[in-house]
């Protein structure tokens, strides 16, 4: 079993002995989701720790849109929930990166780019320099913030 997802199961045991019921709800959501990733496809897998951040990933990047649209919405009190929820995921996210890694993780990429292909990478490889600097990014950067990084470089 991946650590994280371990982790994730002995904190919703602490969190429901507790009784903090917004965490306890936001655990079991997370570890939902993870199992759902887990059954998903042809056959079910046990999922590394690091498609387990995958999937943090994904459940904190739903709250934040939600709490974006309940607030443009006026619904102050759900808007709140939603960021409640994702303050509780991003304790077991990576850390995020700074603009000066974000940075250099996309130098990197396009380095890497410019070595295979021989020349320097224009707009048209981009796809090619992303799919690179995602797999350095590792998750500890959102991908919008990473295509511009990259953008500035091409």
């Amino acid at each position: 079993m991946a650590e994280l997802k371990a982790r994730l199961r002995s904190d919703l045991t602490a969190a429901m002995k507790a009784k903090d019921t917004v965490r306890t709800q936001t655990l079991r959501m997370l570890l939902a989701g993870i199992t759902n990733a887990e059954v998903a496809g042809d056959r079910a897998q046990e999922l590394a720790d690091v498609q387990v951040v995958e999937v943090l990933a994904k459940e904190a990047k739903k709250r934040a849109e939600a709490a974006k649209v309940f607030a443009d919405a006026g619904r102050a009190e759900l808007a709140a929930k939603e960021r409640d929820e994702a303050e509780i995921i991003d304790e077991y996210l990576p850390a995020k990166l700074s603009d000066d890694e974000l940075g250099a993780v996309a130098d990197a990429a396009v380095a890497q780019i410019t070595a295979e292909l021989g020349a320097v990478p224009t707009v048209r490889q981009m796809g090619q320099v992303m799919r690179v600097a995602t797999g350095l990014a590792a998750g500890r950067a959102d991908g919008a913030r990473l295509a511009a990084a990259v953008k500035t470089r091409l």
